[in-house]
């Protein structure tokens, strides 16, 4: 066993080969950033199976992840216990022989499956009196800033002063897969825009992408909308808006939104799970922001930009879903013009880039 430096006193162990489990959370945001914990768990243990517990939405997202085993996919209800689903689910995992399992939220019923599965060791935060079925509990959730704190320090020893940074959150998406993807779509091999202007809660969606798609096809820049179901009727608009060179590649599958993250120049997305996907793909990425901060909710992966308003907005950042105030004003003060501009300029220094290398 070597000291490994990233972490103080904590000791990397390349016999252990006893498999992990993590139990995340599912929103698409905090699952991709959830890979930081699997890098950490990786340089503890290089040699321990790190799976991943997922729903249907996620589950395609850990086909691009590095240092991920499989995902283990179980659909619990959200709002009910489901004991009949839970049984079945720790049988599931007992036939994995898990050595450790993660639980990142602090729910009762996101313990259960674990415990009921007999794995030696069930670490997680204080929460709903979850006695019984932790047997590592960690305490001091509320002290920890940020939310991949909160992860990462799971991954830790107990009392592990926490580093100032953690490693990136990585998909990879190969060549081949992305050029088989852009010939099914008949989307050729030039540079494009993504655009991602769906969220969750309707105060985090900037509402001029249309216009911006359309200054941005004038520019003879190709542009795709990327999102899922919930934005179908916004891209349709938005392709209006922007004519023949704008493309609606909405669908009810996430690997879509994956692989059209990776293909694309430049992203531009509201403050979302494709913000964080294609930030994690080394795509450059604009980030817009508006009733939420960027320090605390955007992604571990530097941005190509920020946008944010530059009137002052005395309610922003809110972290509310919805704009109680009747205005948006820390979205509607974004021109389109403003974000086509730096959307142009991001690809050209990212293309001239790739033509030097």
């Amino acid at each position: 066993m070597n000291l490994n430096s990233s972490y103080q006193g904590v000791m990397v162990d390349a016999d252990d080969t006893r498999p992990i489990l993590i139990v995340p959370y599912m929103w698409i945001g905090d699952f991709v950033r959830g890979h930081t914990v699997v890098r950490v768990l990786k340089e503890r243990w290089p040699n321990r199976p790190v799976d991943l517990l997922v729903n249907r939405q996620v589950a395609p997202v850990v086909d691009y992840m590095p240092g991920v085993r499989k995902g283990i996919l179980w659909d619990l209800p959200r709002k009910r216990l489901a004991l009949a689903r839970q049984w079945e689910l720790a049988a599931k995992l007992r036939a994995e022989n898990y050595g450790t399992a993660l639980v990142m939220p602090r729910t009762w019923k996101s313990a259960l499956a674990p415990a009921l599965a007999g794995i030696s060791e069930r670490i997680g935060f204080v929460g709903e009196v979850r006695f019984g079925l932790l047997n590592q509990w960690r305490w001091g959730e509320k002290k920890l800033p940020r939310m991949i704190d909160k992860k990462c320090a799971l991954a830790l020893p107990e009392g592990t002063p926490l580093p100032p940074e953690w490693p990136v959150p990585q998909l990879r998406v190969t060549a081949d897969e992305i050029a088989r993807w852009r010939a099914a779509n008949g989307l050729g091999n030039g540079p494009a825009v993504a655009l991602a202007p769906g969220s969750v809660g309707s105060s985090k969606r900037w509402s001029y992408y249309a216009e911006a798609a359309r200054l941005l096809v004038e520019r003879g820049l190709d542009v795709w909308v990327i999102g899922g179901p919930g934005e179908k009727s916004l891209a349709q608009e938005i392709v209006a808006a922007a004519g023949p060179k704008a493309r609606d590649l909405t669908t009810n599958d996430l690997r879509n939104g994956v692989i059209g993250m990776a293909a694309a120049g430049v992203a531009v997305s509201n403050d979302s799970g494709l913000m964080h996907i294609a930030a994690a793909l080394d795509t450059p990425t604009i980030g817009i922001f508006g009733p939420t901060a960027p320090q605390l909710w955007g992604p571990l992966n530097p941005l190509a930009a920020t946008i944010q308003t530059k009137t002052f907005v005395p309610c922003q950042p809110c972290h509310r879903p919805v704009c109680t105030q009747n205005n948006h004003a820390c979205m509607r003060d974004l021109p389109a013009i403003d974000v086509a501009d730096i959307t142009a300029q991001v690809l050209a220094d990212f293309q001239a880039r790739i033509a030097l290398s």
